[in-house]
């Protein structure tokens, strides 16, 4: 019998995500470049990022504890992020 409520499991592009982060996603999937651009530029602001940064080396630890990512590459993105 179908259940509309069952939890997908096939993988996905979207898998894992909230719904938020899914709306998210679709609107900037949706932008033009120049917007995109913009968006980027205010959400990697010095300002921005030294606001949130012990958000963003925790998120970067648990990822490195999971193995989504390997310590080389969390010291490059440290680099380029600045922190």
């Amino acid at each position: 019998m179908w259940n509309p409520f069952k939890k997908k499991t096939s993988l996905g592009g979207n898998q894992g995500m909230g719904m938020l982060q899914r709306v998210a996603m679709k609107k900037l999937e949706k932008m033009n470049p120049e917007e995109r651009r913009r968006l980027m530029q205010k959400v990697m602001s010095p300002e921005n990022l030294s606001k949130n940064k012990d958000k963003i080396l925790a998120a970067m630890e648990m990822m490195k504890k999971t193995g989504q990512i390997t310590d080389a590459q969390a010291e490059e993105a440290k680099k380029k992020l600045g922190l």
